[in-house]
């Protein structure tokens, strides 16, 4: 159910308000572009500005655009379990068909405090896809405990940000062939799946939506050689997107395609000169891809 590209979407702002009517139209593209399924409210939707009634309306908008086509995996990371339970609880009343919950950041809480989190978070009865990003959350869910966690009926899977391709075969191993790997960075997404991941959960695709499916459609279904034909086209794009800090590269993207406004809130600020350029160049190369 949760394999290929899934889109972790942007949240448009117009000034500081939320923008719907570009959120709307941007799902309604990921849909038509062949997207495998997106991730409302998390890293790259800038969640943790988000207030709680804001979080709450993307989810149930990106859900009713959806219409089931395409699942969604709703962001629900705090490093309150209490907090991030209480908005399980709400993805799951709204429809999400997971959530995706990132490892408790500050608190650097110990391996055996990693498992309790996310086993609270299971007992609310959504599958729950684990986001394992130390470079981010400064701990790091091991392979021993990612094995327990999968032991666990309602925890299916992982979004590896650790860039250790190598992991994957390990988890594997551990966790079984049915627990679902995605990777967490789109520079690693074509190895990842060489090792026996099942996707990514992109930034890049926000932009490329249709290039993003076709590769992980071409690892599916064993041809290699176009998924990295494809994947040589993206590098200038996943170079630029991560030359400031994301989402701002992409923001400023998509609104060179007038689908959103160049809006962030603070503390994020728009992506500099250089990113900016560096965006220009990736687009101009990509001309003809674009759906």
């Amino acid at each position: 159910m949760f394999y290929g590209s899934i889109t972790a979407l942007v949240t448009p702002f117009d000034g500081n308000s939320f923008d719907e009517a570009a959120f709307r139209s941007l799902v309604r593209w990921q849909l038509d572009e062949g997207t495998h399924g997106l991730v409302p409210c998390g890293t790259t939707g800038e969640a943790p500005v988000l207030n709680d009634d804001e979080r709450r309306h993307v989810i149930e908008i990106c859900v009713a655009e959806a219409t089931g086509k395409i699942p969604v995996i709703a962001g629900a990371g705090s490093n309150i379990t209490a907090k991030s339970c209480a908005m399980a609880v709400e993805a799951k009343a709204i429809g999400a068909d997971a959530v995706l919950v990132a490892a408790p950041y500050y608190n650097k809480p110990s391996q055996e405090g990693l498992y309790a989190h996310f086993a609270a978070i299971a007992e609310i009865g959504i599958p729950v896809i684990l986001y394992n990003i130390p470079g981010r959350s400064v701990v790091d869910i091991s392979v021993e405990t990612m094995a327990r966690l999968a032991r666990l009926e309602m925890i299916v899977g992982v979004k590896d940000a650790t860039t250790d391709i190598g992991r994957v075969a390990d988890q594997r191993a551990r966790c079984g062939t049915d627990f679902i790997q995605l990777s967490g960075d789109d520079y690693t997404a074509l190895g990842f799946a060489a090792h026996g991941g099942k996707g990514c959960i992109s930034v890049v695709s926000n932009v490329a939506p249709r290039l993003c499916a076709d590769m992980q459609n071409a690892l599916h279904g064993g041809d290699f050689a176009k998924a990295c034909l494809i994947n040589d086209a993206l590098q200038p794009l996943i170079h630029a997107l991560f030359a400031d800090a994301s989402p701002a590269p992409v923001k400023y993207a998509l609104s060179k395609w007038g689908m959103i406004k160049n809006d962030l809130r603070l503390p994020l600020t728009s992506a500099n000169e250089t990113a900016c350029k560096a965006v220009d160049k990736a687009l101009t190369s990509l001309e003809g891809w674009r759906g």
